[in-house]
């Protein structure tokens, strides 16, 4: 049988999924590109804007909220209304938002921009991970989630290099403006090509043509992977609205966003006193929306989250793991550009060719993780997670040289090589095992919950890390200043991957004792 081309109900084309997966990775590697390009731009965009610290960190975590809140909703409206059309949607609103960013005059305007942006990287990502859940089985499922660890590596080096050539072509003041404009093209070309290759369904035949494609995901997947509790089933079909109804769970998704806005508030707004006092105001938000979503699903609608979903054993542990992941690793780069451009007086592009070697071992981890991650998933992720760590204590160890001793700002390199293994291998081993005993008929929900919790983590980390690098350094201008400023944050991130460290050593444990005793 050939497992390369598709069709879907209602339509008698034939859809090669291996063009359907190129085109879905072009909005992921825009959506990526927008964290790591911008990363290396956070000093020109200040000097050019005149522009405060707090405005500067909202420049990344107002985009990573904005994703991270409309991930689920959006999830489910591709669910109802036909995952390509959302796509498409997203992507537009992404593009039009590229390029007003590189037209804002002040902080405020590309600040706000930058929200729009994120809001149409949250309309478009879930239905990446849908569009795969649905339309890839067993290993063609493992090896498309390595390719997106492939992307996710090439677009964590390509944007530093990207932005730090523009600025070194175009100028400080301008360049970074080059960096939002060159995604208009790539973002026209992906509309243009999803009219061909993605698989599109009207809105009335959108779900029967989903439930369609899931049954025959459900029986191509069982092998290597245990299916879904009986108890999750009975709670999430039978009691669930109908597809086609248009229930966003407001309350929910107000509460959520106060919750996490609680959060980040404290590390942005530094010359609040009282700030840490929304701190505990989160504990209780958050408290209240596990409560709320429950409630709402006892009451016979569709919750933001189903709660349910967290009794499948891999899929809440590896979406813990993975959170945890992105709460430190995410602002490594962020943490390294700073110092590089501001304490040692390097370039943008200097940031841009360190992590260069970085993104190459990292493509060829992702690439091999995709090969191995149904059969070791688990323990890939311990090894991942292990090199991630010591990746942070070796970069703390070379920047002290850096600051204190003069050695060059390029044995960086060194201390990257083995973030490069780490982050590429436990892209698609958490991704892959968090999936495995997901139903295609909740693969969309689960997908946008996973990445609800990295985007989330996403922006709390970069508040949280960035706010400590700030504060510790104090406003000083020598390197010695600005590493103190750095070994903070390393300190910082060290914890969240030591903290995801034994949280995998224990899902890998108890996995192995559970199928001893099911044996």
């Amino acid at each position: 049988m050939n497992t390369r081309y598709f069709t879907v109900a209602g339509s008698n084309r034939r859809y090669d999924r291996n063009w359907m997966l190129a085109v879905l990775l072009i909005s992921l590697m825009l959506s990526l590109l927008q964290v790591s390009s911008v990363n290396n731009l956070l000093a020109s965009i200040q000097g050019s804007m005149h522009s405060s610290e707090t405005d500067i960190q909202f420049v990344l975590s107002g985009y990573a909220l904005a994703v991270g809140i409309t991930l689920v909703p959006t999830g489910r409206l591709g669910d109802m209304f036909g995952r390509p059309g959302m796509w498409v949607t997203g992507l537009t609103l992404f593009t039009l938002a590229s390029l007003g960013c590189g037209l804002a005059d002040n902080a405020l305007h590309l600040n706000l921009l930058r929200v729009l942006q994120g809001i149409g990287a949250g309309f478009y990502s879930p239905q990446v991970t849908g569009l795969i859940q649905q339309y890839f089985q067993g290993k063609a499922r493992a090896r498309a989630f390595g390719y997106m660890g492939l992307v996710v590596a090439v677009s964590v080096a390509l944007g530093p290099l990207i932005s730090g050539t523009l600025v070194q072509i175009f100028g400080s003041q301008t360049g970074w403006r080059y960096s939002f404009f060159i995604n208009v093209p790539i973002g026209v070309v992906g509309i243009i090509a999803a009219t061909q290759f993605l698989p599109f369904a009207n809105a009335h035949k959108g779900a029967e043509a989903q439930d369609h494609l899931e049954s025959d995901a459900s029986r191509s997947t069982a092998s290597g992977s245990d299916s879904l509790s009986s108890e999750v089933r009975e709670t999430s079909s039978p009691t669930a609205p109908r597809r086609s109804q248009l229930d966003l769970d407001p309350l929910g998704m107000v509460l959520l966003v106060a919750a996490v806005l609680c959060i980040m508030l404290p590390f942005m707004l530094h010359t609040i006193t009282w700030r840490f006092a929304l701190l505990p105001c989160a504990v209780v938000l958050l408290v209240t929306w596990v409560w709320w979503e429950k409630r709402y699903a006892q009451l016979g609608n569709l919750p933001m989250v189903d709660m349910s979903m967290f009794r499948l054993r891999s899929f809440t542990y590896c979406t813990a793991i993975g959170g945890l992941q992105f709460l430190g690793s995410s602002t490594i780069f962020v943490v390294l550009a700073l110092f590089i451009q501001q304490g040692l007086h390097g370039t943008a592009l200097d940031v841009g060719l360190i992590g260069l070697p970085y993104a190459v071992l990292s493509g060829t981890a992702a690439m091999w993780s995709g090969k191995h991650s149904i059969e070791y998933g688990k323990q890939i992720q311990v090894l991942g997670l292990s090199l991630i760590l010591t990746s942070v204590v070796m970069t703390g160890f070379i920047s002290w040289g850096l600051a204190d001793r003069g050695w060059s700002h390029w044995w960086l390199i060194l201390g990257l090589l083995p973030l490069g293994l780490g982050a590429g291998s436990m892209g698609a081993a958490n991704q892959t095992t968090a999936m495995m005993d997901v139903p295609a008929a909740n693969g969309g929900t689960a997908g946008g919950l996973q990445q609800t919790t990295q985007r989330i983590a996403t922006a709390i980390g970069n508040a949280l890390i960035t706010g400590v690098l700030y504060s510790t350094y104090r406003g000083g201008t020598t390197s010695a200043d600005w590493y103190l400023g750095l070994a903070a944050g390393l300190a910082v991130i060290a914890v969240c991957i030591t903290c995801a460290l034994v949280l995998a050593i224990v899902f890998e444990h108890r996995s192995r004792k559970y199928a001893s005793v099911s044996v």
